[in-house]
């Protein structure tokens, strides 16, 4: 795939650990068509406080839908580079397309295509407090694919509809109000993302995407059938696979979330590995509060006994640093969630 994945696979940085690996009871399966809410929201909140990972099943988004998603985007990525790259993202506008050999990301071996839920919103241009800037987020469409749009903002609106119904769950089962979070998200940033993992000849000295945690509330993406898919599972000193069930959706929480649970959930590292042979393809969605919030434990859950462990942080700011940090190439140190730790 090019000069910059050669030197990738050279590199030792991001060669994953496989000997790290360990087998464990699976990842929860939750179906969503529970009548009971008190054991849905039971099941949720174990979930949550065991991995911060879980799969739902019979959750409403039509599987025909899904189906035009997945021929869409194998169409998109598919396409020539040069028809590609006229959708290329940048610095300021951090919607469109991207892969590692064409943006100076060279930790990821995959290519991307993001879309905002809201198009046109508005976010700082920095972190720097004296920078009054904004920069506007639009989307970019193929006009080669007639039916693309149409198709992934459906699926984006159902997808955005999913995770309320689950952010309502995870609220509950923390003894909170099931719309405790919702005001969070007027002119919120939430976006779509296509994700194309390309074989690679040599799996084992390389990640499609590294070790991390989500910066959002939460994440709900569906996953082909070639998995790679990886928990860090700190309890047992290892990797989890997350097993590719057909038709379930994978929830992970985010960053946002534990600040906001105060630390009693936490955001869960994961990482995808690559196969030799077969491409893979997910598309998740990220649901982002709107950048005017200050992001901070929720403080039914601060009392004397338990006091707050973070500071408040502007999400649109943070955001901001993260996305520049990004294309400039920079270590986003000082941008992470432990960097607003209140330390005892």
């Amino acid at each position: 795939m090019g000069d910059m994945y050669s030197a990738y696979i050279q590199s030792t940085e991001h060669r994953p650990n496989f000997s790290t690996f360990v087998e464990v009871d699976e990842i929860p399966i939750i179906d969503l068509s529970e009548t009971s809410q008190e054991n849905l929201v039971s099941k949720i909140g174990k979930a949550c406080e065991k991995w911060g990972f879980f799969q739902v099943i019979n959750h409403g988004v039509p599987k025909d839908l899904i189906i035009k998603v997945e021929n869409e985007a194998k169409k998109f990525f598919e396409l020539s580079m040069e028809e590609k790259m006229k959708l290329k993202r940048d610095v300021f506008n951090a919607t469109g397309y991207y892969d590692a050999e064409h943006t100076k990301k060279t930790r990821d071996w995959k290519e991307v295509f993001d879309f905002l839920v809201k198009d046109g919103i508005q976010i700082p241009s920095s972190d720097d407090p004296h920078d009054l800037g904004l920069c506007t987020q639009t989307n970019h469409w193929p006009q080669c694919l007639p039916h693309f749009r149409e198709i992934m903002e459906e699926y984006s609106g159902k997808l955005e509809k999913l995770s309320y119904k689950l952010l309502e769950l995870i609220s509950l089962s923390l003894g909170l109000a099931g719309d405790k979070f919702l005001d969070c998200f007027k002119n919120q940033i939430s976006l779509t993302r296509l994700n194309y993992y390309p074989p690679c000849p040599f799996p084992d000295l390389a990640l499609g995407v590294g070790p991390h945690r989500d910066p959002c509330v939460l994440s709900v993406v569906v996953q082909d059938d070639t998995g790679g898919l990886q928990v860090k599972k700190n309890l047992v000193g290892g990797w989890v696979p997350v097993r590719p069930i057909p038709g379930a959706f994978v929830v992970n929480l985010g960053d946002i979330f534990q600040v906001w649970s105060n630390d009693k959930y936490e955001s869960a590292e994961h990482r995808v590995v690559l196969n030799s042979q077969k491409e893979r393809f997910s598309y998740p969605f990220f649901l982002f509060p709107g950048p005017h919030i200050m992001v901070k434990p929720a403080e039914e859950l601060v009392s004397e006994k338990d006091p707050a462990k973070y500071k408040a942080y502007n999400f649109g700011k943070y955001y901001a640093n993260r996305t520049h940090a990004d294309f400039t190439k920079q270590e986003d140190e000082g941008k992470e969630i432990h960097n607003f730790k209140i330390l005892d």
